[in-house]
């Protein structure tokens, strides 16, 4: 294969990843302990699946995530503002060998979930209850866990409004966006994009 001037090629494989740099959310994902109490663990590698109300995110069955969710039926998402990137490091700290708790979590404030059992991130701005539809494994040591949103809640700060230019309201209330591998950004500035339209007949 022609490679072409400045075409690099990289070994596919978990390396691969660490060679470049792309854009991803970044969410807070809930779910209930055997013990009943409540984690959070960030995840980027994770998205709407369609327009009809389903989100899924990738895990691993090495993470108490996956199985709380599987074991619940039941996962919540939170949104992070740009201003709580601290928090979602804290949500990533290692667990106590000795409890298996995260002692990080106890400086995450959290409200409850409206319909399902779990928390949310207080001072998030956006938030979905997710009933857990199906899990397929076998992404390499990875699974998609797929939930339907049974719930949605947005901060009136964050919601457009007719009113109200989308440009300003991201720059007053700026995005988070994860850059794999391990760094982040803060979105202020956005631009239309320009959807290809025909002429009317």
């Amino acid at each position: 294969m022609d490679a072409g001037v400045g075409l690099i090629s990289v070994e596919v494989g978990t390396a691969m990843w660490d060679r470049f740099f792309t854009v991803s959310p970044l969410v807070l994902v809930g779910t209930t302990e055997k013990s009943g109490e409540y984690d959070l663990a960030p995840k980027h590698m994770a998205l709407p699946l369609g327009w009809e109300g389903y989100f899924g995110f990738v895990c691993t069955p090495e993470h108490a995530t996956y199985w709380n969710a599987r074991r619940a039926g039941v996962f919540t998402v939170s949104y992070p503002r740009a201003t709580q990137v601290v928090l979602a490091s804290l949500a990533a700290a290692p667990r106590d060998s000795q409890t298996g708790c995260k002692p990080s979590l106890r400086a995450i404030q959290t409200f409850p979930a409206s319909v399902v059992d779990g928390v949310l991130l207080d001072d998030g701005y956006l938030f979905f209850e997710c009933e857990l539809e199906r899990v397929i494994d076998g992404f390499g040591a990875n699974s998609l866990l797929m939930g339907r949103i049974v719930a949605a809640h947005v901060r009136s700060d964050a919601l457009r409004d007719i009113d109200v230019d989308d440009q300003d309201l991201i720059f007053r209330r700026p995005l988070l966006a994860y850059l794999p591998p391990g760094r982040f950004s803060r979105i202020r500035r956005s631009l239309s994009f320009p959807f290809y339209e025909t002429a009317d007949d």
